[in-house]
């Protein structure tokens, strides 16, 4: 690699490090497994290096290069080799509706978007409708049928524009930066305000954040990761970068179903998985589970029901729960389990590897604090926000200085979720005050799911709370008001929802009480529609 310039002892963190690393050291190792494909350090690194140069010829430094895949190997590559040509990565939600990608694609002012075969149809409208797009770059996925794509939608297929030649030059490629605090990535989460926002991350925080989570799930060059967190999602809790560091496989999984899981564990001896309580629902409740030898759930998002720990847990697997959000590059806390746990009941046990547990070693410990910023007693029931501060905090909102001034008053992070500290200093999270839903590990705005509710000419009020959902943690539930002498039902409502949302965010089910319980100033009582209804 070329040499930046850095003094002897100082050099600037980039988790592009561990790539070259895990390429020069263990070059033959299989590094990416994906059905009928598999790449070795040395290829991921070459193929890496083919894609960079290319984008590099093509992008000024800090352009935004966004990828709408599923977890295939392409997004993988894309973690290290857009970084490595200078780019920025937005790895966007393929489950987000075509006006929501182009929301995020206008806001981030992309200039190439790569998109998954299966996805064209998302973006059939993107380059008529977001300016700043040079390029649509369809990619094939050999695992799958290629189905029936739009036309003239991609500018270019995948292999297409790995083998340009125009533009390219001799200068060597650097892993590495400059300057820490460059931007890596943006991922973009959605806010109360149901706008999503730009969560800037950095070569840093990436880098430190990555350590952590390779020390906390016990990577190393053993471990079988399977991919059954999106790689979208805080870009994968940094796990491309985390696996990759430890020199361990990759197994792409392109759709979380109980039979692939189960292959994977079977026939490749997958030794961790990172995912929602989905995943854990679908893989304590498959058919074909069985005990294991070997296997550790790292849970996010929300924890479990007792029940589904205490399956996996019978079945011989670890469980591990942490906490965290996008403007925390995900995972922050850590429920580390301690040995006395052993000696308590499985629904005891349960209780406590639920908790949001301590701050994991790169972060700093979370504080739970009143609206003075004081630290409430840590008595296990004296309720205050979580807040958060340290090296894998965000830079801030891309584009937003007025939110990302609010984000960080006083000097921490704040959450917006309300929780209680207990007196062996694990937080529990309670409540979340910015009513946001996590359903399967996404975060759901309900102002946005209000907000399209309400555009229904028969619906003259609406509340959306989360409620307790035994697979996806939680799922939204409306309450909606008719005007007078106004006529429609559920059906008519979650069909006029659908157009507008993603389907993930849609309620299954709509209620229509005679009205909204209300605070003297007209606010909605939220927390009674949750707890009468939940």
């Amino acid at each position: 690699m070329s040499e930046l310039s850095a003094s002897a002892n100082h050099t600037p963190l980039s988790p592009l490090r561990f790539l070259d690393r895990s390429a020069t050291v263990f070059p033959n190792k299989t590094a990416i497994v994906h059905g009928d494909r598999s790449y070795t350090y040395r290829e991921f690194a070459d193929e890496a290096e083919r894609l960079a140069r290319v984008l590099r010829a093509r992008i000024e430094p800090g352009d935004r290069i966004a990828y709408l895949c599923p977890n295939t190997p392409e997004m993988l590559i894309a973690h290290f080799a857009v970084p490595l040509a200078g780019g920025v990565l937005v790895a966007l939600n393929s489950r987000l509706a075509g006006a929501e990608l182009e929301y995020i694609l206008d806001h981030a002012g992309v200039k190439i978007l790569f998109v998954d075969s299966e996805l064209v149809g998302s973006v059939s409208t993107a380059r008529e409708n977001v300016g700043s797009i040079a390029e649509i770059v369809e990619i094939p996925d050999s695992t799958v049928p290629r189905p029936d794509v739009p036309a003239g939608v991609a500018t270019a297929q995948y292999d297409e524009f790995l083998n340009r030649r125009d533009g390219l030059t001799d200068q060597p490629l650097v892993w590495g930066v400059e300057d820490e605090q460059q931007v890596i990535s943006i991922n973009y989460t959605s806010g109360t305000t149901g706008k999503p926002k730009g969560v800037m991350y950095t070569h840093r925080g990436a880098y430190l954040n990555s350590l952590g989570v390779t020390f906390h799930n016990g990577f190393d060059g053993n471990t079988k990761y399977l991919w059954t967190l999106p790689m979208f999602h805080c870009n994968g809790w940094c796990t491309p970068w985390a696996v990759t560091q430890a020199a361990a496989t990759h197994v792409c999984l392109r759709a979380v179903r109980a039979d692939a899981i189960w292959d994977a564990i079977d026939d490749l001896g997958i030794t961790n998985l990172c995912g929602a309580p989905a995943v854990c629902t679908t893989i304590a409740g498959a058919d074909r589970a069985h005990p294991v030898q070997s296997l550790r759930i790292t849970n996010g998002g929300a924890p479990p029901a007792p029940t589904t720990i205490a399956q996996l847990e019978a079945l011989g697997m670890t469980f591990v729960h942490v906490y965290g959000l996008t403007e925390v590059y995900g995972p922050y806390t850590i429920c580390e389990l301690q040995d006395e746990w052993k000696n308590c009941t499985p629904a005891e046990r349960a209780a406590l590897t639920s908790r949001q547990g301590v701050g994991m070693v790169q972060a700093e410990n979370a504080r739970i604090v009143d609206e003075n910023m004081v630290d409430v007693p840590a008595d296990g029931e004296t309720m205050g926000e979580i807040v958060l501060r340290g090296n894998n905090v965000m830079l801030g909102y891309y584009r937003d200085p007025d939110a990302t001034a609010e984000a960080f008053a006083g000097g921490w992070f704040h959450t917006g979720d309300l929780g209680v500290m207990h007196p062996d200093g694990y937080i529990q999270l309670k409540d979340r005050a910015k009513d946001i839903v996590i359903s399967g590990g996404e975060n759901i705005s309900t102002v946005e799911v209000e907000q399209a509710i309400m555009s229904h000419p028969a619906v003259l009020d609406v509340a959306v709370v989360g409620v307790p959902h035994e697979k996806w943690g939680e799922r939204p539930k409306a309450f909606v008001i008719l005007k007078k002498d106004a006529a429609a039902d559920a059906a008519d409502i979650i069909e006029h929802t659908r157009g507008l949302i993603a389907r993930f965010k849609v309620p299954e089910e709509i209620v229509f009480p005679l009205e909204l319980p209300r605070t003297p100033t007209g606010k909605v009582l939220k927390f009674e529609l949750r707890n009468a209804h939940s």
